[in-house]
């Protein structure tokens, strides 16, 4: 089956850096803050190129994963770490034409995201950007961020949200920051940009949401109650949560297809797309299991043409 992998992932090439805290072992493999960043296979993009073969696939969008993020350190310095990783990323899958990158902007510091995204604006090797749902990344709604919503607005830019990391002490055992945390801060940051006004507010931005949106198609039923019945503090919005919601793209990543169904019905048959998480292990090597029951012109619409919409893309000519 042709089409895209919208949510896969390399380390960027940090060889060039003199950065503090980061250093590169003998393999190849950053060292951030002493630790080792994994899976081996993140320092490989002939692998996941592979992984593209396998998979019948003919393109995948290149992210860094959270690890790179490092949101705690201060402005000055992450001015110098996004330029860092996304030149880094750049240089690895140079020449690889089935590898698309999207340039990291850290959220916790407005402008440093908004100088960053002017930076890389112009060069169209960039399918869009990513940024962080929770973690330390700060409210997605709050007015610092406006000035850089309205830029990818203006740019009808593609945004990937992909979760950080859960501060919550309570889900350190059995793995449950992943496990249980990574879908909760997506549903958060979707939340904010719904109550928000952000989705409304700024249309032109295609935000596109990993792990099949985490728990938001669990929750917007609730949510759209919540506005209907005026609960306080709940502003009165146009488009309602409902509504705004089917805005958004969403990779198929549940691991579970009655999941995927519900997000269909959430979200829109022509807003869900393909995602493996590669190399991760709660990734998956089969990115289309979870549609496949409904059929093979379905499967084809999300790998080909949701991806392309999903993009900014001229579809492709019949």
């Amino acid at each position: 089956m042709s089409g895209i992998d919208m949510h896969a992932h390399l380390a960027p090439d940090l060889r060039p850096a003199d950065l503090p805290g980061v250093a590169v072992d003998g393999d190849g493999a950053a060292l951030l803050d002493g630790k080792r960043v994994g899976p081996t296979d993140l320092y490989h993009p002939v692998r996941l190129e592979n992984h593209l073969d396998r998979a019948g696939l003919d393109e995948a969008i290149v992210s860094v994963p959270p690890p790179f993020y490092r949101q705690r350190l201060s402005a000055p310095e992450a001015t110098a770490w996004v330029r860092a990783v996304n030149d880094g990323l750049l240089a690895v899958v140079a020449d690889r034409p089935r590898l698309t990158p999207l340039a990291y902007l850290p959220f916790e510091h407005p402008e440093v995201a908004l100088a960053e995204y002017d930076r890389i604006a112009v060069d169209d090797r960039w399918a869009g950007a990513v940024g962080a749902a929770g973690g330390d990344a700060g409210p997605l709604d709050g007015p610092a961020l406006r000035p850089l919503w309205q830029r990818l607005d203006a740019d009808r830019r593609t945004l990937q949200l992909h979760p950080a990391h859960s501060a919550d002490p309570r889900l350190e055992p059995y793995y449950l920051a992943n496990l249980l945390g990574n879908p909760v801060e997506t549903a958060v940051a979707v939340a904010q940009l719904v109550f928000g006004g952000v989705l409304g507010g700024y249309p032109g931005i295609r935000f596109v949401l990993v792990h099949c949106g985490g728990c938001v198609p669990a929750v917007v039923g609730r949510w759209e109650r919540g506005h209907t019945t005026t609960r306080p503090g709940v502003p009165v919005l146009s488009p309602t949560p409902a509504e705004a919601v089917r805005t958004l793209y969403v990779d198929n990543l549940a691991h579970d297809p009655a999941v995927v169904d519900l997000a269909v019905s959430v979200f829109g048959a022509d807003r869900l797309v393909l995602g493996s998480d590669w190399p991760f292990p709660m990734g998956t090597a089969d990115s289309a299991a979870t549609v496949t029951h409904r059929g093979g012109d379905y499967a084809r619409q999300v790998a080909t043409d949701n991806a392309v919409r999903a993009l900014g893309r001229a579809p492709a000519a019949p």
